[in-house]
């Protein structure tokens, strides 16, 4: 049987296929009426999805043009094969409309919110843009958010999200491509860069990595990072999503390329390089030395978050003579009566602050902030009274937990806290020795990585002088000239040299 057969000139028998192609469904409402439009009434279905096109706009923009025209102009009577393109040009009112000739486009168009017209003796029907489903409104990050910069999110409309991305930036040159992908699902997948300034190299291994991936489902843009992704087996993320438009806009004017799924609100930026994964987008909107003073606390707080448990219970484990007197006295006395070695009590506590983390996520909001604050001061205390955790444990645990909320994104926060208890064994095996080995262990997976063909850990390896104006420090905006020499080769300029205050 032919998959995509044609449409017949028998309206009610297309009208069968359709039915059969949605298997009968009970959302699907068909319309059937007669028209004069073309000079002689003839019969005509028409056909949607309820909840999908909106009935308003199918009463004034096809019913109403249908009824009210009774006659070609000029009275002259539109012969059968031209009627389809007459409805098209000269009788609905409709912005989207276009003729379809088989089955499968229809059908395609009909889960699209699109309203299907059938006309009696037309092998062909017209398909009507009328989408207008229940949606989120546009607000305000809920991840992302800053103190000084828009307030606006992506919502779940990859139209909406493309139309925000539109209105920052205002230029022809930014291009989208759409295309489907998966074969159930069909979700719409649109890349969006500014052609010009973004690499070609990087938008064809792009554009042939979209077009492999041959699965089912799309249901989300994890979904994609994870078939697009250059190294499966690695903690760290390899792939940026920002829920925020201004991020996508900056993004693609130096030279990346941003991926838009329908059905979630966060949009994904490849290449994407660690340095990215600790920079908000607050540190351009506030002066140059407060951002770099934040970026500098970034990788503090990264410090802390990935290594401060492994190097207590090294120290206190192997290396107690690196501690002075008192210190040593102090924390040997607060572990006088604790049964577990320091590694077991970290490890107690760093899952126990996990799952009241991860408890805090899942239950209700009204209770979930109730529950980690509950959790981390009755449960800490007494454990503590009781004898099974040593207080200065969990000052460690606790100032660990607060560091790790300081990387903004997400992802890297989640690989940072894997890379704690790594480095947490490491220690309690081999010392400081381990915590070394670790360190450069991580140092060399790190370097191995690639983000579409660009180094993971570029600008620092390899070094390039020129980028350092906007890594760990970034220098006021008048001397970011060139973009990243990594993402754009054709366009590295992005401003001139401003003139003197005088004007010379």
């Amino acid at each position: 049987m032919e998959n995509n057969p044609s449409l017949k000139s028998g309206l009610h028998e297309n009208l069968l296929a359709l039915k059969q192609r949605l298997g009968e469904s009970d959302d699907l409402l068909v319309r059937e009426f007669q028209s004069g439009a073309g000079g002689v009434r003839r019969d005509m279905v028409l056909l949607y999805i309820d909840g999908l096109a909106e009935e308003k706009m199918i009463q004034q923009f096809i019913l109403e043009p249908l009824f009210q025209t009774e006659t070609a102009a000029g009275g002259k009577e539109i012969v059968l094969e031209q009627l389809p393109g007459y409805l098209k040009n000269s009788v609905l009112t409709a912005g989207q409309v276009a003729e379809v000739g088989q089955q499968e486009p229809a059908a395609d168009a009909l889960i699209n919110g699109f309203a299907i017209l059938l006309v009696d003796g037309c092998a062909s029907c017209l398909k009507i843009c009328m989408a207008n489903w229940e949606q989120r409104t546009v607000s305000e990050p809920s991840n992302q958010s800053v103190i000084r910069g828009p307030k606006e999110a992506f919502t779940e409309n990859i139209r909406v999200n493309t139309a925000l991305i539109r209105r920052i930036i205002k230029n022809p040159s930014v291009i989208l491509k759409n295309q489907q992908i998966g074969k159930v699902t069909k979700t719409n997948v649109s890349i969006m860069y500014v052609q010009g300034i973004a690499d070609e190299t990087a938008l064809k291994e792009v554009n042939r990595r979209l077009s492999e991936i041959n699965t089912d489902a799309i249901l989300e843009s994890g979904y994609i990072e994870e078939f697009i992704q250059d190294e499966t087996y690695t903690l760290y993320p390899t792939v940026q999503n920002t829920e925020r438009p201004d991020v996508v806009a900056a993004a693609i004017l130096e030279g990346r390329i941003a991926i838009l799924i329908d059905g979630t609100p966060h949009v994904l930026l490849v290449p994407a390089l660690f340095v990215q994964f600790l920079q908000s987008a607050e540190d351009y909107y506030q002066r140059a030395d407060i951002s770099s003073l934040l970026r500098i606390l970034r990788y503090f707080g990264l410090f802390i978050a990935a290594l401060v448990p492994a190097l207590y219970i090294a120290v206190t484990t192997f290396h107690q003579e690196m501690l002075p007197t008192q210190l040593l006295i102090s924390l040997a006395a607060q572990r006088e009566g604790v049964p577990f070695p320091a590694f077991i009590e970290a490890m107690i506590m760093e899952a126990t602050y996990e799952i009241l983390r991860e408890a805090g996520i899942r239950m209700p909001r009204t209770v979930g902030q109730a529950v980690s604050i509950v959790g981390t001061l009755v449960i800490g205390q007494a454990a503590v009274e009781a004898g099974i955790i040593s207080a200065s444990m969990i000052i460690v645990v606790s100032i660990t937990a607060i560091s790790s909320y300081v990387i903004p994104e997400f992802d890297m926060s989640i690989a940072v806290r894997i890379t704690r208890f790594l480095f947490m064994g490491l220690a309690a095996a081999f010392g400081m020795f381990g915590i070394f080995i670790g360190l450069l262990a991580l140092l060399l997976h790190l370097s191995s990585l690639r983000s579409f063909g660009v180094p993971y850990m570029a600008p620092e390896g390899p070094i390039t002088f020129q980028d350092q104006k906007d890594v760990i420090v970034r220098v006021p905006h008048p001397g970011l000239r060139k973009r990243p020499s990594m993402f754009s080769k054709l366009n590295p300029v992005r401003q001139r040299k401003s003139k003197g205050k005088n004007g010379s």
